[in-house]
């Protein structure tokens, strides 16, 4: 009787800096201590993709995403069938589905500037078939692309960025605008998370209003490897801050940015960005928006959610550890309530009163701590909300409410109220007269 074989595939960074594919066999494993098989290591980035035969479960492919999503064969059978998708397509694709037979493949084909489309892929003929697109009211329209750069922060690291311009002010489409142009900085929240190319709906809509948009993966940022992810480790408000700095600095010195009209926005961490922005270096940006972003990161530990518990020896590895005096005095040192007088932009505050992460405490601080020293803001709240705004109406509210808001900061076009508060929770408890328009918009019916 013969031995069944169990392997196992799985993404390892053991003993590496990238993570790579590696394959372990169980079966010799139960005999001796089992060894990881190399199948595929990429040089920049992590690992993250893989395709497997539908029914032999044999590894095909790998994928790993730095600037863009690239594949590699690992199987010399699907390496034609892999360029002509690359031939084919006008964005990243991936295939999520196959027959058994492995002749037909279902792609998906995700573009910076449309919907995202989907081909029946025939592999004995090589033709590609449009079965349908998931926005097809997006094709009509000139949406703007989306350019990867890779930015190099004051200590050598490489940041990998996505920029966004109005689509008619690229004329020869090189990534740089005729002239510099008001720039919103759109920060990731997470921090452990991180941004990709392809359709972005905010750069989308920012761009379309006239600005320039900038997203940059700083450090702490996932799918770079490990010693990326690391350097962050106690560097809120300090070395993170300076990566997005950095980025500024670079669009302003290659012309794309205004250096006076420059606005940062974000949420959750990217919130936390916003208020570390308008804190830290208070005369950078033009103005900041912040969506339930954490002001106090003293507070924010120490009121983690249950669900958070398991992550909580992490969170004090990688921001700060509260139950010690020395550790309070680190997390107020990184706290943009600790430094709240040093604010001179204008500020939109958004919040969502059943946050179970960054609890309404986190805004009300802050915006406490502004009046009483009579600097203005704007405080947003939602009392249907958690993290971030889930109900369509309160998203299209928070979105007319910032368009003005970054109107007013930066000069750009925006869509008067209307009916865009209708059926929304928002109250606008400070500050609703420093928005134009809003008394008038909030006390309609």
């Amino acid at each position: 009787m013969t031995d069944r074989v169990y392997q196992l595939t799985l993404r390892d960074s053991r003993d590496r800096n990238i993570a790579a594919l590696v394959q372990l066999d169980l079966s010799a494993a139960a005999r001796s201590p089992a060894k990881a098989k190399l199948l595929f290591e990429g040089n920049k980035a992590d690992v993250s993709d893989v395709m497997l035969h539908p029914t032999k479960k044999t590894v095909q492919a790998a994928a790993v995403t730095f600037e863009r999503k690239t594949w590699h064969s690992l199987d010399p059978g699907i390496q034609r069938d892999l360029s002509e998708l690359e031939r084919v397509t006008q964005g990243d694709f991936d295939i999520v589905s196959r027959s058994l037979d492995d002749q037909r493949w279902i792609v998906a084909d995700r573009r910076d500037d449309g919907p995202l489309a989907y081909y029946r892929y025939d592999r004995n003929s090589k033709n590609a078939r449009l079965l349908f697109v998931d926005r097809p009211e997006l094709e009509p329209l000139s949406l703007a692309r989306m350019h990867p750069r890779v930015i190099r922060s004051r200590d050598g690291q490489d940041l990998v960025s996505y920029l966004t311009l109005p689509p008619r002010s690229d004329a020869d489409a090189d990534g740089l605008p005729e002239r510099p142009l008001p720039m919103v900085l759109v920060v990731h929240g997470g921090p452990w998370a991180r941004d990709d190319w392809g359709y972005n709906a905010y750069h989308q809509w920012l761009a379309s209003r006239g600005y320039a948009v900038l997203s940059v993966n700083f450090r702490g940022s996932l799918g770079f490897g490990k010693q990326f992810v690391n350097l962050a480790d106690k560097e809120w408000g300090a070395k993170m801050h300076d990566d997005l700095i950095d980025a500024v600095r670079w669009a302003v010195d290659s012309k794309i940015a205004d250096a006076q009209r420059v606005a940062i926005f974000g949420g959750s961490y990217g919130g936390y960005s916003v208020l570390v922005g308008l804190t830290q270096t208070p005369t950078t940006f033009a103005c900041g928006v912040d969506i339930v972003g954490p002001s106090n990161l003293v507070t924010l530990l120490e009121n983690i959610p249950p669900y958070w518990q398991p992550f909580a020896p992490i969170l004090k590895q990688r921001v700060g550890d509260p139950s010690s005096p020395e550790g309070r005095r680190f997390l107020l040192e990184r706290s943009p309530l600790t430094h709240a007088e040093r604010i001179q932009r204008p500020l939109l505050i958004a919040q969502g009163a059943n946050d179970p992460r960054v609890k309404q405490s986190e805004s009300d601080q802050i915006v406490e701590a502004m009046r009483s020293k009579n600097i203005p803001v704007v405080y947003a709240l939602y009392a249907d909300e958690g993290h971030g705004f889930a109900r369509p109406e309160n998203r299209l509210s928070f979105t007319a409410l910032s368009e003005v808001f970054l109107a007013q900061c930066l000069g750009g076009p925006y869509q008067p109220f209307g009916s865009d508060l209708k059926g929304s929770s928002l109250t606008v408890p400070v500050g609703a007269d420093h928005i134009w328009g809003l008394p008038d918009a909030l006390a309609a019916p």
